[in-house]
């Protein structure tokens, strides 16, 4: 089936679904200039350490310089906007659907999505740790250490070895158990406990797949092979 046919199918599904879940990774926001994590562009490439170590609670509390330069330098992206992917998605979930994201570059709810699960945090969720006060962006951006008690400030994402919040899981679970259409976009979809959320589908569940490359599904996936903002654009959502 060429792409056209297979976003016609993919609309149809979208026109009879009572609620979606979207599934969505880095790849939906590359469009807004943010790069992704492990292509030849990504923010992991050319790094000497692993990821694993670099964005650890250890280095956090043990190398905090290092962690904050790293996020600074290669995370945070305070200009960036919503592309047309954020956008159709919004739209969709306000009227009836959920979207789980991956991203923590907060684009979503810019885009005035108010049904978000951050399933891997917020970047701009910035506190001190000692002491738990919220702290902005531009102070995080000057210095780790908290003014007021010298505690080490962190943006409020799940770093390596951190369990996903408890409530995050569960509430995802819900919403993929209550859809009976889910959307995966934008992910490579081998990042456990978020590829494992589809064990929860309800049997009958038409499930869609948009990316640039396959992902591991179930057979009974339908898969678009194409960029996800040119599959959005075409949308009617």
């Amino acid at each position: 089936m060429d792409v056209d046919k297979q976003i016609a199918a993919l609309q149809a599904d979208l026109n009879a679904a009572h609620h979606i879940t979207y599934l969505t990774g880095a790849g939906v926001s590359t469009p807004s200039h943010i790069p992704d994590y492990r292509s030849k562009n990504g923010i992991y490439n050319g790094i000497s350490e692993s990821p694993e170590q670099i964005l650890s609670e250890e280095t956090l509390f043990h190398q905090p310089a290092k962690f904050h330069h790293f996020v600074m330098e290669n995370m945070y992206f305070p200009d960036a906007k919503p592309n047309i992917i954020h956008q159709k998605i919004a739209t969709s979930c306000n009227k009836n659907g959920t979207l789980i994201t991956q991203n923590v570059d907060g684009l979503d709810k810019k885009a005035g999505n108010k049904h978000v699960i951050e399933f891997h945090g917020d970047l701009y969720n910035i506190y001190c740790t000692k002491c738990h006060e919220k702290i902005s962006y531009d102070s995080y951006k000057k210095s780790y250490l908290h003014e007021k008690d010298q505690g080490i400030i962190r943006p409020g994402i799940v770093l390596y070895g951190e369990p996903i919040n408890e409530k995050v899981l569960t509430k995802s679970v819900e919403k993929i158990h209550d859809s009976d259409l889910v959307i995966i976009a934008g992910t490579s979809f081998v990042v456990y406990p978020f590829a494992q959320l589809l064990a929860y589908r309800q049997a009958n569940a038409k499930i869609w797949v948009v990316n640039n490359t396959p992902v591991p599904a179930p057979k009974e996936v339908s898969t678009i092979i194409e960029n996800a903002e040119k599959v959005f654009d075409k949308l009617y959502i």
